[in-house]
Order: C-alpha cells, then structure tokens, then sequence
C-alpha cells in the first residue's frame, strides 16, 4: 500500500468504480465521494494527496468544489470534464486545477497522470537553498516564494514552473521543456496547459509587485517563457 489517498468525486457509479479499482490495484489508498458538499467533507476529513475531480456534479458543481478546495489547500486536483466542455477546462485550470482529462478517457492514462502528478511531490530539494532575485526571492526548501517582499500563494503547478524558470534565468524554455521538468516525460495533455499556468502565475506575481516591475516572466513568440529578473 502506497502512503497517499486519493480522493474521487464523481456521480456515476460506474465511474467511481472503474477508477477505484484501478488506482487500488496500484497501492492507492482511495475514498470517494459522489457530490460537491460530500468532496468538501472528505477533503477535510481525510487530507488527500491528489482529488480527482469531476466537474459535472450534483449539490455543487466541481468548478466551485475547486475554488472552496484553493481557499484553503494546495492538494493536487485532476479535473474530469466532458467532451464539449473546452471553457471548463480553461476555468478549471485557471482556478488551480493541475490537470485534465476529457471523458471518456482510459483508466491507465488516468493513472499514469495520477503517478506523473504526485511524482512531482516526491522530488528531493535542498533544506537551506533560497534563489534570490531583484523582485522574487524562491525558499526553495520550504517551497515559499515573495515579491517585492510580500508572501505570494502559489499551488504546486505554478511553484514548480517559477522554480524550473528561475534555475535556467536568461534562457528560454519551450513548452515541451517545461512540460518535461514539471509534468514528467510522460505527459500525454495538452500543452496549451503551459500557458494558462504561466497566465495564472504572472498575474500572482504581479499583484504583489511594484507597478513599475518589469516583466519577470517574458514570453518569447512562437518558442516559450524567459525568467528575466535580476540575481541580487
């Protein structure tokens, strides 16, 4: 048995099942819940290293499940949407979620995207190593991030991104490299997911940031992101 809980909320039985069935046979602890307000209890209930999330769900939808889980955790979430929900999705990651699948979806790529996900958690860093910068300063060790001297909140994804950009300061980094160093090589999303992160971690960043701060991450049309603060 593998020392982390899964969380599943979904409504279809079947579903919650074939997930279960699948994440167990793997060594996971898992619980499910089968609505929004029963999710919320759970969360708190139980502390879960990774919540697989539906969107679509009775009491309260998954959408606001994810905004209620952010005001108060960093738990990784992978969102479950439909097919024809390409606006949930953008939301959903807008809103914190670390992933998405599209239903219907195979339940070993749910798992590979599950181990990919906690995978990132399991990374050894150094106790004591902070990378400090003109505007941010990175505790890399207790995975803290300031600008401009005031404390930023960042979820997992948009800390790993930062800390993955600031080590290659000055260079650009494509999509693919970022996927790679935070996702995993095995990745299989979209990597459109790249920028609503970035999008989400820029604006972070800034609403801490003097107003006249540079641009600290800079995109590079057609190829990628650049760290361009300056080392102290």
């Amino acid at each position: 048995m593998r020392d982390q809980t899964i969380l599943i909320v979904d409504d279809e039985r079947t579903v919650r099942s074939t997930i279960q069935a699948y994440l167990e046979k793997e060594g996971y602890n898992v619980i499910t819940a089968t609505d929004g307000t029963q999710a919320l209890a759970e969360a708190q209930t139980h502390h879960p290293d990774l919540v697989v999330l539906d969107i679509m769900l009775p009491k309260m939808d998954g959408l606001e499940v994810l905004r209620r889980l952010r005001q108060e955790s960093n738990v990784y979430v992978l969102m479950l949407t439909a097919k024809a929900e390409e606006v949930d999705k953008i939301i959903g990651l807008r809103m914190g979620a670390d992933d998405y699948l599209t239903k219907p979806f195979s339940p070993r790529e749910l798992v590979a995207r599950v181990e990919a996900i906690l995978r990132r958690g399991r990374v050894p860093e150094p106790d004591n190593e902070t990378l400090n910068f003109h505007h941010v300063r990175i505790d890399v060790g207790a995975r803290l991030v300031w600008a401009d001297g005031s404390a930023v909140d960042l979820t997992p994804i948009e800390y790993d991104l930062l800390q993955a950009l600031a080590r290659h300061r000055g260079h650009v980094l494509s999509r693919e490299q970022l996927i790679e160093q935070v996702w995993g090589y095995d990745y299989y999303g979209d990597e459109r997911v790249v920028d609503v992160h970035i999008g989400r971690l820029r604006k972070k960043l800034e609403l801490s940031a003097d107003i006249d701060t540079p641009e600290v991450i800079a995109t590079v049309r057609g190829v990628g992101y650049r760290f361009e603060d300056e080392p102290k």
